[in-house]
Order: structure tokens, then C-alpha cells, then sequence
């Protein structure tokens, strides 16, 4: 079975999967927190794992954003969705941009792709060395082991006029790693039904570890329950 296809070979319906996804209200969220707990004085912001950009349209008026993403595909819709914006193709485990940030934003529970601790440290580490001091790094994570219900049916569908499509998943755990076989059934206008396997493992880490991670790094850590999705919650990090 391939691995996240649906940011590579099925990156067109990313959008679609996601159009319930209230990027504006989320944004708004996320411009009061950085306004709460940022104290740098600058408007540098960075999104890690970008995907096709579509809160950028609502934060670029008050920030210079720069995306990054691992994926191409991706990172093509995001740039024809936000011109004028830099977008650069990184790993968040080891990008190094040479530059800092007032705001780091790590959305969509992204994180959770890192998959190990060892991984997360690496990680958590690369982002504190691209945040300014006092600077604030903002990470939606996956869920954790407590609320992730492994054997869980879920469904999302899209269903508009020339397309629909349905994907549909059973949560599966092996160890603290979320597996997620998805599986899609995309019907198209004037086209053949096609039918996609896709595979995604996102680690489930632990809140007090997340944050003893986060302190080590240099960083005040806060977990927030109220989030910008149910049962996921918040990281807020500022830098010393």
C-alpha cells in the first residue's frame, strides 16, 4: 500500500476531502494567540507543512509568511494559490532556512508524520533554532493514545455536481504509532470511477512529554484543550 498519496499522486482533492475546513475562523485563532503570547516585535512568520496554503490568504495582511512543505505536488496548488508568497520544499525534521521567525505555525496535526520521540526532539529542536526570542511557535498535534480509538470506522465524503468522493478508514494502532489505511472511491464527469489505497502513520505522543520536549529546547511550553479542532488541542511554545 503507498504512503500519503493524498499529498502527492491525489494532491488536486486535497481540497476538496478538507472543504469543510474553516481556515478563516482558524486563522482568526491563531492571530489572537500569536497577539497573547508573542514577544518579538517582528512579522516574520513561517508555515511548516504548509500543505496547498489556504490560511496563508487570511494571515499574509498582518505577517511575511514564508511555507514550507515535503511535497511538491502540494506545494504547486499552494503557490498558484498564494502569489508573491515563498514556498520551499523542506522536511521538518532537518530544514535549515538560515533565517528566523516572530511565528512558527506547524498546523493540521502535521506533527504527528514525525512518527518516534527520537524524531519529535529532532524536530522540536529545528524549530526553536528558527524562532526569534520571544518569538511563538504554535503546533496543532495529532491526538493522543488516550483519545485515539483504535478499531474506529470513519467516513469523509465530498459531493459536488461533477465530482464526488468518498474515503473511508477502520483506525488501526500498533504501538504509539496511529495507522490510518484510507481508502478512496473518486467518481468524476465523463470519466472511469477510480479507487486509491493510501497509507498514513502519525505518531501519538504524550502531552507532559510533548512539553518536557518543547522545554528543553529553550522554549515556555503550554498545552490549550481549546484548539482549532475537537480533542486535538494546542502547543504554545515562546522562546526565551
Amino acid at each position: 500500500m503507498k504512503r500519503q498519496l493524498l499529498y502527492k499522486d491525489l494532491a488536486r482533492y486535497y481540497d476538496l476531502i478538507y472543504s469543510w475546513k474553516n481556515y478563516k475562523g482558524e486563522s482568526g485563532k491563531l492571530k489572537k494567540l500569536v497577539r497573547t503570547y508573542g514577544r518579538s516585535k517582528g512579522k516574520d512568520m513561517l508555515e511548516i507543512a504548509c500543505g496547498t496554503g489556504k490560511h496563508i490568504p487570511y494571515l499574509k495582511k498582518g505577517f511575511k509568511i514564508v511555507g514550507t512543505d515535503v511535497n511538491s505536488q502540494i506545494l504547486d496548488i499552494a503557490r498558484r494559490r498564494n502569489k508573491g508568497v515563498i514556498f520551499k520544499k523542506a522536511d521538518m525534521i532537518n530544514f535549515d532556512l538560515k533565517k528566523q521567525f516572530d511565528v512558527i505555525l506547524c498546523l493540521f496535526s502535521s506533527i504527528g508524520y514525525v512518527k518516534t520521540y527520537s524524531n519529535l526532539s529532532k524536530t522540536l529542536t529545528n524549530f526553536s533554532k528558527h524562532l526569534k526570542p520571544g518569538g511563538v511557535l504554535i503546533i496543532e498535534p495529532w491526538l493522543t493514545k488516550s483519545v485515539y480509538k483504535a478499531g474506529l470506522p470513519s467516513m469523509t465524503t465530498y459531493d459536488g455536481k461533477e465530482i464526488k468522493i468518498a474515503r473511508l478508514s477502520v483506525a488501526k494502532i500498533f504501538g504509539n504509532v496511529a495507522v490510518l489505511d484510507m481508502y478512496y472511491v473518486i467518481a468524476e464527469k465523463d470519466k472511469e470511477v477510480k479507487y486509491f489505497a493510501d497509507r498514513h502513520e502519525l505518531g501519538l505522543f504524550d502531552v507532559n512529554k510533548f512539553l518536557k520536549l518543547m522545554k528543553e529546547t529553550g522554549m515556555e511550553s503550554r498545552f490549550i484543550k481549546n484548539g482549532l479542532m475537537p480533542k486535538r488541542g494546542l502547543y504554545i511554545g515562546v522562546k526565551k
